[in-house]
């Protein structure tokens, strides 16, 4: 009995530092956090939404004086059969404003992942809806709600 507690505690202890980066993930190397994901025919979707002056400092840029568009909303598609990232395909992001305003864009292909810039400047709930279709050709969507502090 005496060796299984140890044992469990051992696993336990080696597994936090695992679970606890899990947790952390997309916070730190520039990608920003999480804002949602979704599993949609077999597709895992996984949302980052950050502000255009994060997005620049990751890449190692300033954001240029002028440009109006306040987030960058990216999306990383991964099959889950085989765990392979898809980056070939369609998206398009209608993001719906507190105040009812819409903007809709199709989003460019970026290193393995697809990205576009919005003007979400008001503080509030914005709704953000996507539609793609990858290289299957299946139309899948997804939708969530992202609030801007």
């Amino acid at each position: 009995m005496k060796k299984l507690v140890l044992a469990v505690a051992a696993v336990m202890a080696l597994a936090a530092p695992a679970a606890f980066a899990a947790s952390d993930h997309g916070k730190h190397g520039g990608h920003g956090s999480s804002a949602h994901e979704e599993v949609v025919d077999g597709v895992k979707a996984v949302f980052t939404v950050q502000t255009m002056k994060e997005a620049m400092k990751a890449m190692g840029m300033e954001l240029p004086k002028g440009v109006k568009e306040t987030h960058h909303i990216q999306v990383g598609f991964t099959d889950l059969k085989s765990g392979k990232a898809l980056t070939e395909g369609e998206v398009a992001i209608k993001v719906l404003a507190p105040d009812k305003t819409e903007q809709t864009k199709n989003l460019s292909a970026m290193q393995g992942h697809f990205g576009g810039d919005f003007v979400m400047a008001k503080k509030g709930r914005y709704g953000v809806m996507s539609k793609f279709r990858l290289k299957d050709g299946t139309v899948r969507q997804a939708r969530f709600w992202y609030q801007v502090k």
